[in-house]
């Protein structure tokens, strides 16, 4: 009983067949953290006498009860527990939340024992774990290397080991992206499918949504089934789902068609011939498999106008989560408390009349529209894209103050544009440089058909396995 490698499905079976203690599987994933996270900074606050206190309670009869568990510290606040979305500020107040969120209750609910919170950058903003606040979180494939972001400490944790799955969430990426970047499997599910309550309804105009990252197809369907669905209050719900999405892994996709495009997004911007070279071999995988594959891409994926509206719609909400974060800490937030790209990124949103803004949505509508009628018209039932256009970067290359955002842009090609379609879209360990760093492959499906991606998942699981493949440094 390997409990560094079994996943989430098979450390719950442990209990219940009664091989293992819930206490004895979170003494051991405390153990792996006090010996394995000084290298790495994935976990941030560490929440171990709580964590041995729950497992020795009675737990909820969930599908992982007992199974220990990382919360991402961003937008997924724990009542008594600190809460700082990887910013100065809160980390120097001290701030710590008065209350569960709703995805908490049920991550609780589902039998998972929080063990501690993983390292994010400030505020999400962007897809490298490199916060002024903690410092880089490091990617156990290669310690000197980005585990990709936001929810790069939840990635970094799991690839090595520390617990089988952890909370992440995803704006523009940050599931996907540190998932390509840690060797795991990162499903964005379809917008509205989690709940963000009771705080937020719906934030970066629909496009953030909840998840996890973990190493098997079969935890990433049953934790979405533990978290899914609608709650009092929210804004709208997501189609929807026939049967549980655990009950997929295994049952045959069919014959689907596909299309894959492994060029660039945006016009002159390069990408890496490792990532072209991953969707290359996923699309002679797919067909082999009996699909039926195509060069084809959706026109609209590499509209030009997308960056610019996408990043007026985040810095219009980052300018109101620095006003809503002064209301809490009771005086306005100044340059001094934030980074100093976060606070660029606010004025810019400040600056935005209520027309431009609203001109932003209007074509973001018009855009979600042409991007699901290729889908919807052309027939198509999966895009196969790269994840991001580079393999795992350097620490320090995306969070260079003066090339960070010019290289940004180069890596993130694919992903945010699902984020504005609320499709749902995975990225699964397909492809390794001959260096050793993993290089994920996206697959979007059209809206609300997260269960068609668990059964085609499933599938490259069993045809290329990649579970039991293990980082240099693994616990």
């Amino acid at each position: 009983m390997d409990l560094a490698t079994a996943d989430a499905t098979a450390q719950a079976e442990f209990v219940r067949s009664g091989q293992a203690s819930p206490l004895e599987l979170v003494d051991a994933a405390i153990e792996r953290i006090e010996r394995i996270n000084p290298s790495l900074n994935a976990v941030i606050h560490e929440r171990f006498d709580k964590a041995r206190a729950e497992a020795r309670a009675p737990l909820p009869d969930g599908p992982f009860r007992g199974v220990p568990f990382l919360i991402k510290d961003l937008v997924c606040q724990t009542e008594g527990d600190p809460y700082h979305c990887g910013a100065e500020f809160l980390k120097r107040l001290g701030y710590v939340a008065d209350h569960d969120t709703y995805l908490a209750e049920k991550f609780r609910a589902a039998g998972f024992v929080f063990v501690g919170r993983t390292n994010t950058p400030e505020f999400g903003s962007t897809i490298t774990t490199e916060p002024l606040a903690y410092g880089p979180c490091r990617n156990p494939w290669n310690l000197g290397h980005s585990t990709g972001g936001s929810s790069g400490g939840s990635a970094s944790a799991v690839a090595a080991g520390l617990t089988p799955a952890a909370h992440a969430n995803d704006g523009g990426g940050s599931i996907r992206i540190p998932a390509s970047e840690c060797g795991l499997v990162g499903l964005k599910p379809t917008r509205a499918r989690v709940s963000q309550g009771p705080d937020t309804g719906e934030a970066w105009m629909g496009a953030t949504v909840e998840g996890s990252v973990s190493r098997t197809v079969r935890d990433t369907a049953a934790i979405l089934d533990a978290i899914a669905g609608f709650m009092p209050g929210d804004p709208y719900p997501a189609p929807h789902q026939a049967r549980p999405y655990a009950d997929e892994v295994g049952v045959d996709p069919g014959r689907l068609k596909v299309g894959f495009y492994a060029g660039p997004s945006y016009p002159g911007v390069p990408v890496d011939a490792e990532c072209v070279t991953a969707v290359e071999g996923a699309a002679k995988l797919l067909a082999s498999l009996g699909h039926r594959v195509e060069g084809a891409r959706p026109d609209a994926l590499c509209d030009p106008d997308f960056q610019g509206r996408f990043v007026g719609i985040v810095a219009a909400a980052s300018a109101a989560d620095l006003d809503h974060w002064g209301e809490v800490i009771g005086r306005p937030i100044t340059s001094d408390d934030v980074e100093p790209g976060n606070w660029r990124f606010a004025e810019m949103g400040r600056a935005l009349s209520a027309n431009e803004y609203l001109g932003h949505v209007g074509w973001m509508h018009s855009y979600q529209r042409r991007m699901a009628s290729w889908w919807a018209d052309d027939g198509f039932d999966v895009l196969v894209t790269p994840t991001v256009a580079l393999p795992p970067p350097p620490i320090g290359y995306l969070s260079d103050p003066e090339h960070g955002m010019t290289r940004l842009v180069q890596m993130l090609q694919y992903t945010a544009q699902f984020n504005v379609t609320g499709q749902p879209a995975v990225s699964l360990p397909l492809h390794w440089t001959p260096d050793g760093l993993p290089v994920g492959v996206q697959f979007v499906a059209a809206f609300g058909r997260e269960a068609l991606l668990v059964r085609l998942a499933a599938q490259l699981e069993q045809a290329a396995p990649w579970a039991a493949r293990r980082p240099p440094v693994h616990a």
